[in-house]
């Protein structure tokens, strides 16, 4: 069996899905080109790290498309003073790529994510970073955020996802949609359905 040239899987990934993606920016290129994929996904699926798709990780986690993360860093415009909270959807990749793009990360599950509860409290996080497709941002989530901080994450809506950006402003988000692309769907934001007679 031959052994997989992941350094040209990176060098692939970077030139056909990154860059005719649009996702140019250096920095981004860079981080991506740095940060080894295949380092954060089990040893069965390691061939499958550099696919333009989301990778299964088992146990309802998973390893985001590269042109997700790298959109997602573009857009994110990560400065060195930032405290940055990842919600990770269970690869620890997207906390390992934006590490020395800002100046501290913190990293919670999504389940924890989903039940932080909303005190009040004055945010702390000058970005947010969610790694996977929202139907909702949780109120306690949000106020983990500064006033004026930034949120990037997923959305999804009627099936289709999309990155989404925004900002929060006097203690409320409104998340513009970007790009549509696959993204993989984080159910703890999920709205709850309401039954109807």
């Amino acid at each position: 069996m031959t052994q997989m040239d992941f350094g040209a899987a990176r060098r692939a990934m970077i030139d056909s899905q990154l860059r005719t993606s649009g996702v140019n920016a250096p920095f981004v290129l860079d981080r991506m080109r740095t940060v080894r994929r295949e380092d954060y996904v089990p040893d069965h699926a390691r061939g499958s790290a550099y696919m333009d798709r989301a990778v299964p990780l088992g146990g309802g986690r998973f390893l985001a498309p590269a042109v997700f993360h790298g959109a997602m860093l573009e857009e994110a415009r990560p400065r060195i003073g930032d405290r940055t909270l990842v919600v990770d959807g269970g690869s620890n990749y997207l906390p390992a790529l934006i590490a020395t793009l800002v100046g501290t990360v913190d990293t919670i599950s999504a389940d924890e994510a989903a039940g932080i509860a909303d005190e009040g409290t004055e945010g702390e996080y000058d970005l947010l970073l969610v790694d996977g497709a929202v139907e909702k941002l949780p109120s306690g989530l949000i106020s983990r955020v500064k006033d004026n901080g930034r949120i990037l994450t997923g959305l999804v809506k009627n099936s289709v996802t999309r990155l989404a950006i925004g900002r929060k402003v006097a203690g409320h988000v409104a998340l513009l949609p970007l790009s549509e692309m696959g993204i993989p769907h984080l159910p703890q934001f999920d709205i709850a359905r309401e039954w109807s007679f």
